[in-house]
């Protein structure tokens, strides 16, 4: 079952405080950090994720879309609120999926759950997202400490290179 998390990307920033505090002098650099985090995020949880920024207020825009793997990054059109945008997607999307929406704005949160979907604060969305990082950080470091030759090569080498270590070939 595909499984998709849409998020208000302006709400998040205005809601975490390390975005935030990048947006107050540059907006670009904070959606840039959001994106980046998102693209780690959905690695790891394998959901769909998708990204919208509202141009609602920008002249003669038109929507345009960045896509990357597993994460889609939308600029909504002129007059058009990432409100209405999400909502046109939860109404496209297939109807067998998981699709959770991060956003603290309490309206679009009760269309959100009205349409069947899940609600995703922006609280709980930083939590999700820095336990994925311990996560991340935790299972590399095991990995990286239990790597053997014998976890890198076939059992015919590995023995091979076994043998000449053995007589003192290598």
């Amino acid at each position: 079952m595909k499984e998709y998390l849409i998020i208000d990307g302006y709400n998040i920033i205005n809601a975490w405080s390390e975005l935030k505090n990048i947006a107050e002098n540059d907006l670009e650099a904070s959606r840039d950090k959001l994106v980046q985090m998102m693209l780690e995020y959905a690695a790891l949880s394998g959901e769909e994720v998708i990204i919208v920024f509202d141009a609602y207020r920008v002249k003669k825009r038109s929507r345009t879309k960045q896509k990357y793997p597993k994460v889609t990054v939308v600029y909504t059109k002129e007059n058009q609120t990432a409100d209405s945008y999400i909502e046109k997607v939860i109404g496209e999307l297939d109807k067998r999926a998981v699709i959770r929406v991060a956003t603290n704005d309490w309206a679009e949160q009760q269309i959100v759950l009205g349409k069947g979907c899940s609600r995703l604060s922006a609280r709980e969305l930083h939590i999700d997202v820095q336990n994925s990082r311990k996560k991340m950080k935790g299972s590399s470091q095991k990995k990286a400490s239990k790597i053997t030759l014998a976890d890198v090569v076939d059992d015919d080498v590995f023995l091979k290179l076994e043998q000449m270590r053995r007589n003192g070939n290598f």
